[in-house]
């Protein structure tokens, strides 16, 4: 599959991603693209891959992780999901799999060398991307420690800000850098809230 597009339209491109079914074989609840675009959004968010609940509802981060995600962005559902606002683009677009004990599958490889590129291409108005969690983070920064990418996010503004991901297990890792909750989260709500009119 090709996602060498041309000058195809904004719909017909969700449309042509939505049908993708390259890593059919590999998925074991088939495959569902699931992500927010519009060529207005000037913030997007880019993370692993959609859970097994976002699987079920189509929505992108309609869980625990997605709640915890917003509190640390400091903005509501209804502007979460305010597609012409903020697009929600992630690494594997299909729920991966779980692996035994908990926890999702890596996001598939193929999905983000095919329809990254083509997608940004069609967000002309994107100022910041939020890589959220360490595939994001790698893909787009290159290979690096986590923590130390979310530290030193300054480094990495006004394009891209770097986040762990808002699993449950990242409540662990903040109680052990409470930098995070009290340097970060703050300048991060700033930078996003840009994108609201605060």
């Amino acid at each position: 599959m090709s996602a060498d597009l041309g000058d195809e339209g904004f719909s017909a491109f969700c449309a042509h991603v939505r049908a993708c079914r390259l890593c059919e074989a590999h998925l074991p609840l088939g495959p569902k693209p699931i992500f927010q675009l519009a060529p207005t959004a000037t913030l997007m968010i880019t993370s692993q891959a959609p859970g097994r609940v976002a699987h079920s509802s189509g929505v992108p981060f309609s869980d625990a992780s997605g709640e915890r995600l917003r509190q640390w962005v400091g903005v509501t559902a209804e502007q979460f999901y305010d597609a012409s606002l903020v697009a929600i683009f992630p690494m594997g677009l299909c729920f991966p799999g779980s692996v035994k004990g908990g926890g999702d599958l890596p996001p598939r490889p193929e999905c983000a060398p095919l329809w990254r590129q083509p997608t940004l291409a069609h967000l002309p108005r994107l100022r910041l991307t939020l890589l959220v969690g360490s595939y994001a983070i790698n893909h787009v920064l290159g290979p690096g420690r986590m923590g130390e990418r979310v530290r030193d996010f300054r480094r990495y503004l006004p394009d891209f800000f770097p986040l762990p991901h808002p699993s449950w297990r990242t409540g662990i890792w903040m109680k052990q850098n409470p930098w995070f909750e009290e340097d970060v989260l703050p300048v991060l709500r700033n930078e996003v809230g840009r994108h609201f009119g605060r």
